[in-house]
């Protein structure tokens, strides 16, 4: 029996030691090393995407693996791909990390320096494993996680009050009418009005996922409200303390759970730093940071910026803003506050006109809102333009203001630049 090998190495000579010995297997089909852990999933996620079949029987992980940890990449492989051995490989063989490997879903630990002997050994074991548990299984496979992966787009706010959940309520409702099957999670761990927002009370929470290891499919599906709106909603916990479970950990299992499940995951971050939102807002394929048009909103989206960037939760540049309550009169335009936080500003800002959303929003039923809204317009305009619907002329065609009209320079635009180096 031939058994495929991935390698999954970022430092480019452990990557030729590891090809080096792993050609010289028997029987073995070794592929080219992957250098990230992003990488490793997206090639994993499109060969199951043709056939369980075509997945490598053993993984290779090294220790030193990025973005995501190695322990983090192998608890999100065995929870996507089950039915695939991975296998770690580190310079640290002690009990305490066979332990957490092995937690983690690993199915052997290969010690550094590389000796022929044991990755033999390791490598069979793991494979015979996977075929194993393929022969067992069969397409019962199918039903747990090991489809391709779905996007993940967090909405953060600058700070309180800027529009945050009413953005990523329409984000998602956008994605759910364009034919995407789409969940909404609310991660404002204590204050957040998801629920509120779609008129919705449910007993189950994201707290109640932070402490299960391994989230099937129907665990998750336990946790999650399917509303008639055609969202998927997993809930922010009524007793706000009850967010402190849901920690850095528990927030990446829970996320790569659900973006197996669905095409898209919207995620409402709301306004403060968490462990919990910050590791969602790493693995997010689109990072969105809402920011109103003046003065003290755009400061605190440039703190945001420099706090994740200090954290090295997300660069300034791979960070998207979303201008809301936006006029042709505001001093401060899209292309300043571009400027100013070194991200990148959309084309479409939300225009201001919170007339037209007072009912619904007092009435607890934004899915209401009418299509006529201009508000709503260029929201679902926005999900287009950042790729989150089925198809682009989904969207409700509004009309797009230039994000670039010019600027006066008195007024808040001078405090702005006289702050903009503190």
């Amino acid at each position: 029996m031939t058994t495929r090998i991935l390698p999954a190495a970022g430092d480019p000579d452990a990557a030729r030691a590891l090809s080096t010995l792993l050609s010289q297997l028997p029987s073995a089909e070794p592929a080219a090393p992957v250098p990230d852990s992003t990488t490793l999933l997206d090639t994993l996620a499109r060969l199951a995407g043709d056939s369980i079949d075509e997945l490598p029987e053993v993984v290779l992980v090294h220790e030193r693996i990025g973005p995501v940890s190695a322990l983090e990449l192998i608890r999100e492989v065995a929870l996507r791909f089950p039915a695939v051995g991975v296998v770690l490989v580190s310079s640290d063989v002690g009990p305490a990390l066979f332990s957490a490997a092995m937690d983690s879903g690993a199915r052997g630990l290969i010690g550094l320096p590389l000796s022929y002997e044991e990755l033999a050994a390791r490598v069979q074991a793991a494979a015979q494993w996977s075929v194993g548990v393929r022969r067992h299984l069969g397409q019962g496979v199918a039903d747990v996680f090991t489809g391709p992966g779905g996007r993940v787009v967090t909405v953060t706010g600058a700070k309180g009050g800027v529009g945050t959940t009413f953005t990523a309520v329409q984000f998602a409702l956008a994605a759910a009418a364009s034919g995407r099957r789409t969940a909404l999670v609310d991660m404002d761990l204590q204050a957040g009005d998801v629920g509120s927002y779609l008129d919705v009370q449910f007993r189950r929470s994201i707290a109640d996922l932070a402490g299960i290891q391994d989230i099937s499919p129907r665990v998750l599906q336990d946790a999650v409200y399917d509303d008639r709106t055609g969202l998927a909603l997993l809930l922010a916990p009524a007793d706000g303390e009850r967010g402190e479970e849901v920690d850095d950990r528990a927030a990446r299992h829970i996320v790569g759970a659900l973006r197996s499940r669905y095409e898209l995951v919207v995620i409402d971050c709301g306004t403060q730093v968490t462990g919990a939102n910050a590791a969602a807002v790493e693995m997010a394929d689109v990072a969105v940071l809402v920011v109103t048009p003046d003065v003290v909103a755009v400061r605190a989206a440039k703190r945001m910026v420099r706090m994740w960037e200090r954290l090295q939760v997300r660069k300034a540049e791979d960070t998207t803003v979303v201008v809301n309550r936006w006029s042709k009169h505001t001093e401060i335009q899209p292309a300043l506050i571009e400027k100013i936080t070194k991200t990148r500003a959309t084309r479409t800002p939300v225009p201001a006109a919170f007339k037209e959303l007072q009912a619904v929003v007092d009435a607890g039923r934004v899915q209401d809102l009418d299509n006529r809204s201009t508000v709503k317009q260029a929201l679902w305009t926005l999900a287009g333009e950042l790729g989150l619907l089925s198809a682009p002329e989904a969207a409700p065609s509004g009309r797009t203001p230039g994000a670039a009209v010019a600027v006066r320079a008195a007024g808040p635009v001078s405090r702005l630049r006289r702050g903009r180096e503190g």
